[in-house]
C-alpha cells in the first residue's frame, strides 16, 4: 500500500490565525447543475464516477470525481438526492455543457434523462454563524431545510462553510451578503479543490488529496479511469498532492494576478521543469493571494517556490487542514 507523504512539510506554517471570514451567503454564479431524472440514475452515474452513489440517501451527499480512461480528472461534482428518482450534481458552470454531453454518451439504454438544469436552481454558500444546524456536523453531511437542500462542507480554517441549493424562485437564505472574493477565500482554505476549464484533464483525484477527503471510494465497482486510480493509490506511483500556498508579499487584487488556475509553479530544485500547478486561487484581506496546487511532494519538502516562472513571485507552503488518508 502507499504509505501518505507528509501532510505538513518542515517548512509550512498554520494560516489558523491569519484570517477570519465573514458570516453571512455568497451566490455562486460559477457553478451549475446537472438533473438526472429515472429510476437507473443512481445506477448509471455510480459506474462514471469515483465515488459510490448506489448507498447514497438523503442525509449525505458526494464529492466524486469524473475522470477520463486514463484516470485524469475531467470534472468534480457535488453530488444530492433531489426528488423522486432524481439526482443532483453540482460542478464548475464553465465544463458544465462539455461533461453533460460526455456523461450523455455512456446512457446508452439506462433508464435515466441528463440534462443542464442550472437555470432551475439558486446555489449559495453559506459561512459562519449563517449555517444551518443539521443533525450531524460531519463533511458531506445533507438536509431539507425550509424547502432546500443544506451540505456541509469542508470548513475554512475553523469557519462552518455549506452548500444551500433550492428551486430558483426560492426566497435566498436569510442571512448578510458575502461577496464571490469571501467565498473563494474560504474554498482555498478547506483545501478542497473544484475542476475548472483551465485544469481540465490534469490530475488524477489524488493529485488533489480526493481520496482523504472523501471524493474516491476504492471498493466500488469500477468507472473511467479505475485502474489508474487504484494503480496510483496502491503501488506507491503518486508523486503530487494537494497543497494550501500564499504569496509572500501583497498584490493589487486588479489587474495580473500572481496566482491563477492553470498557472505553473517552479522550485529551486529544477528551474527547467515545473513542480506544480495552481488549481484556484483567491484574494485575502492581507493583499496576499492564496491558492490550492498540486505540487511535487519532493519540492514541497524543499520549499523555495515561485509562482510562473523561477524568479517569480516568491511562495509560502501554509498547513493543511485535514490529515492524508494512510490506510484505505
Amino acid at each position: 500500500m502507499l504509505p501518505a507523504p507528509s501532510a505538513l512539510p518542515p517548512s509550512a506554517t498554520s494560516p489558523i490565525s491569519d484570517y477570519a471570514l465573514p458570516a453571512g451567503a455568497a451566490p455562486l454564479d460559477h457553478l451549475g447543475v446537472i438533473a438526472l431524472n429515472g429510476p437507473d440514475a443512481a445506477s448509471f452515474i455510480h459506474n462514471q464516477l469515483t465515488n459510490d452513489f448506489l448507498l447514497l440517501d438523503a442525509q449525505h451527499a458526494r464529492l466524486a470525481a469524473f475522470c477520463s480512461a486514463k484516470g485524469r480528472m475531467q470534472a468534480s461534482f457535488i453530488g444530492l438526492q433531489g426528488q423522486s428518482e432524481q439526482l443532483l450534481l453540482v460542478c464548475s458552470r464553465d465544463l458544465l455543457a462539455a461533461t453533460l454531453k460526455r456523461l450523455s454518451m455512456f446512457v446508452l439504454r439506462a433508464k435515466v434523462k441528463l440534462h443542464d438544469a442550472s437555470a432551475e436552481y439558486a446555489l449559495w454558500g453559506l459561512t459562519g454563524s449563517a449555517c444551518m444546524a443539521l443533525q450531524d456536523s460531519a463533511a458531506w453531511t445533507a438536509a431539507q431545510v425550509d424547502g432546500a437542500h443544506v451540505i456541509n462542507l469542508y470548513p475554512a480554517q475553523r469557519t462552518p462553510r455549506q452548500l444551500w441549493i433550492a428551486a430558483v424562485n426560492s426566497a435566498p437564505p436569510q442571512a448578510p451578503l458575502c461577496s464571490a472574493a469571501d467565498w473563494a477565500l474560504g474554498e482555498v482554505l478547506s483545501g478542497i479543490a473544484t475542476i475548472s476549464m483551465p485544469v481540465f484533464e490534469a490530475f488524477v483525484p489524488q493529485m488533489l488529496n480526493y481520496e482523504s477527503v472523501g471524493g474516491v471510494n476504492f471498493k466500488k465497482g469500477c468507472y473511467p479511469g479505475q485502474e489508474v486510480v487504484a494503480r496510483s493509490q496502491f503501488r506507491g506511483t503518486l508523486k503530487r498532492r494537494a497543497y494550501i500556498l500564499r504569496t509572500l508579499d501583497s498584490w493589487p487584487q486588479t489587474g495580473d494576478a500572481p496566482l491563477a488556475a492553470g498557472q505553473e509553479l517552479f522550485s529551486a530544485l529544477d528551474a527547467e521543469q515545473s513542480c506544480g500547478t495552481v488549481v484556484q486561487s483567491a484574494y485575502a484581506p492581507d493583499g496576499r493571494w492564496l491558492c490550492i496546487a498540486s505540487l511535487q511532494t519532493q519540492a514541497a519538502d524543499a520549499g523555495a517556490l515561485h509562482a510562473g516562472s523561477p524568479d517569480g513571485p516568491a511562495l509560502q507552503l501554509l498547513a493543511m487542514p485535514y490529515p492524508l488518508l494512510e490506510d484505505i
